[in-house]
């Protein structure tokens, strides 16, 4: 018979994961929303950590995080990519990506930057995209609009690109 003991020593020992969540907004002629952080190189969607330990789901935390980033309480709509990122000096990271839908131009001027942790915004084509997100990032926005084009699915992903 195993003890609460036993129990908590195995759950200590399993394998962290990392799980974040981003939005995908584009306004009427289908520029990608990105956002620029101060607290690293290079842009990203809205989006960050999933609190986990606090029982958030990726679903609302991409809600929270478009809140708390740019001012924006908007419901996510469908998921549109997942992407399994190996870690590199950090555990590995489960990526969640959702539809933002398309911001309107009263929406986009009602955009207010979290200044504690984002230096500006700008809009995006899609011929961009790799210019301002490199690597697997990049590889998991285009992802993410290639399934938009499609009208359906969602994307499963390794490092940006797609699994099978």
């Amino acid at each position: 018979m195993t003890t609460s003991d036993d129990f908590a020593m195995y759950i200590a020992g399993l394998p962290r994961v990392l799980a974040g969540a981003a939005v995908l907004f584009r306004d009427a002629t289908g520029r990608v929303l990105l956002v620029e952080p101060n607290y690293r190189d290079g842009w990203g969607l809205p989006g960050g950590t999933i609190e986990s330990d606090e029982g958030e789901t990726p679903r609302r935390g991409a809600r929270r995080e478009t809140l708390e980033e740019i001012g924006l309480d908007r419901e996510p709509g469908r998921l549109l990519a997942v992407d399994w990122v190996p870690g590199a000096g950090r555990p590995p990271l489960v990526a969640y990506v959702y539809d933002g839908g398309v911001l309107t131009d009263t929406e986009l001027k009602a955009i207010r930057l979290q200044e504690e942790e984002l230096l500006s915004w700008r809009l995006v084509p899609r011929e961009e995209i790799t210019a301002h997100l490199p690597g697997a990032l990049g590889r998991r926005v285009l992802a993410a609009l290639d399934v938009l084009k499609e009208g359906s699915g969602t994307a499963e992903l390794e490092n940006g690109d797609r699994a099978a």
